[in-house]
């Protein structure tokens, strides 16, 4: 096989998002539930002879070397020559980028992780899942995530992850148009870093954990950055709003598309906002099944 197209990348959202503590390291010990949506960055990607790894494409922000998808697929690269005594082949990568930088949906380190799956393929290395993660993990804390693929109860720094059964629900999201850098948040001085950590015994059934525990990272995102307020104040009328990851997107579960739909159709128009559905498991696992039968 040569190549493999239009490999999705979803996004993520923090359905809650606590911060129970604080590693000797400076690492924040975080607890959250993940819920992957059907809205992401495609990626294609195309076998080469000559041993390069190229993303063939601009995006805007991002310089190609410091591109978590190269970045990704080169450490991919140096393993599998430890495993294989060999180079690999080399890869060209076109990203179609959807997803706001900044904005807490983990568009980076989805992109990352479906390169990792979709050259671990191309490039037949054999890696697990497992393998995957602690290859990407360095390069981000979401990346095993989306190598795991399914809603997660997610600990630690992000690496223990145990599967939940998350809402089946659609989301309005806005991107009040601020990127919120992620160490701005993690160094405030404001931040909570002690909340009682819970256990998934905790959790409320499936349709109603949209609305269990809260965002810790909002309140010093709001504070920094006010328009990530008012896009909360505004959608909090809809239901349970609040902001993912370190932000700057925020977000409301509603039960269906119509209700979906209605929410979309009142959003100011200094805003952009989208729809998408909670999604169970990670598209690209079926896809890649398919193309190595």
């Amino acid at each position: 096989m040569k190549s493999l197209h239009d490999c999705p990348a979803p996004a993520k959202l923090n359905l809650f998002l606590h911060v129970v503590g604080r590693r000797a390291d400076g690492y924040h010990l975080l607890q959250s539930v993940f819920q992957l949506i059907d809205r992401g960055d495609t990626l294609h990607f195309d076998v080469r002879d000559d041993g390069l790894i190229r993303r063939v494409n601009d995006v805007p922000g991002v310089p190609e070397e410091s591109d978590l998808v190269v970045r990704a697929l080169r450490r991919l690269a140096d393993a599998f020559e430890q495993r294989h005594g060999r180079a690999v082949r080399g890869i060209d990568v076109r990203l179609d980028k959807i997803l706001p930088m900044g904005g807490g949906l983990g568009g980076g380190s989805s992109d990352a992780a479906t390169a990792l799956m979709a050259a671990n393929v191309l490039w037949q290395g054999g890696f697990s899942d497992e393998e995957l993660m602690e290859i990407g993990l360095p390069l981000g804390a979401d990346i095993p995530f989306f190598l795991y693929g399914e809603t997660a109860f997610v600990e630690g720094i992000g690496e223990a992850m145990q599967p939940v059964q998350g809402p089946d629900c659609w989301y309005v999201v806005i991107e009040p148009g601020v990127s919120v850098p992620t160490p701005a948040i993690f160094t405030a001085h404001d931040l909570t870093r002690d909340s009682k950590p819970v256990r998934i015994a905790d959790f409320p059934e499936a349709q109603n954990i949209s609305g269990f525990g809260r965002n810790d990272l909002q309140g010093v995102a709001v504070r920094l950055f006010p328009a990530v307020g008012e896009a909360i104040e505004w959608l909090s009328q809809y239901g349970a709003a609040r902001m993912t990851g370190s932000g700057a997107c925020v977000f409301v579960a509603l039960p269906g598309e119509a209700e979906a739909n209605h929410v979309l159709g009142q959003v100011p128009g200094k805003w952009t906002a989208w729809k998408a559905r909670s999604l169970a498991r990670h598209p690209i696992k079926k896809l890649l099944q398919n193309s190595m039968l």
